[in-house]
């Protein structure tokens, strides 16, 4: 399942990542979002969701959202 399938409060493992670009797979490596780390839904949005990874809060978009396996 992808984090738009994801449901709040929960803590899930990034199983894979699927983007198809170096630069976004460089800019979410830089978040810390990675395969085997943890992320939690805080809020899903209309255009995306709010994740915590480690100790930030990030704001994605729905199409990022959908590259993020857990």
């Amino acid at each position: 399942m992808n984090l738009k399938q994801a449901q709040e409060g929960i803590e899930y493992s990034i199983s894979n990542i699927v983007t198809g670009d170096e630069e976004l797979d460089a800019f979410l490596f830089s978040l810390g979002c990675y395969i085997g780390e943890k992320i939690t839904i805080v809020r899903h949005l209309k255009g995306g969701c709010v994740v915590a990874i480690k100790d930030g809060r990030y704001n994605i978009d729905n199409q990022l959202a959908e590259a993020i396996i857990v």
